[in-house]
């Protein structure tokens, strides 16, 4: 495992809109992975959930997540970080969601009767692998 930040090959593929997974742990200790959207900035992550999800509640009781994101053009080439949110944010204008969206499929997102919140995290440690393991 390697410390931030990224390499800059490693970045440039992070920051696209790729497939991704989010796990976290339970207040019983099973984790829990789910699809996720997410934007990499600053060297932060960006995930942002409904406000009535399961996942929102374990993150808050336990902030330690792994995000791992895939190469849609080939699966076997992905980053995966490991670290914490550092910070949950109301999406009271829905303006994270709607970044995230944009990225992914060019529209604004399109439930807007929802709350919704922002998480922010903190890459503690992170590694790349197929063309950008890291030797």
């Amino acid at each position: 495992m390697s410390k931030p930040p990224l390499t800059p090959k490693a970045a440039e593929m992070f920051a696209r809109p790729n497939y991704a997974t989010i796990a976290c742990v339970r207040p019983d200790g099973q984790p829990v992975s789910v699809a996720t959207w997410y934007l990499y900035e600053d060297g932060r992550v960006l995930v942002n959930m409904d406000a009535e999800r399961k996942r929102l509640d374990y993150l808050r009781g336990d902030p330690r997540v792994s995000l791992t994101a895939m190469d849609p053009g080939d699966w076997i080439t992905h980053v995966s970080v490991q670290g914490r949110v550092a910070e949950f944010v109301d999406d009271e204008d829905l303006a994270d969601i709607d970044r995230l969206a944009t990225h992914y499929s060019g529209k604004r997102y399109p439930v807007r009767d929802r709350k919704r919140v922002s998480a922010w995290i903190e890459i503690d440690t992170w590694h790349g692998w197929g063309s950008l393991k890291q030797s």
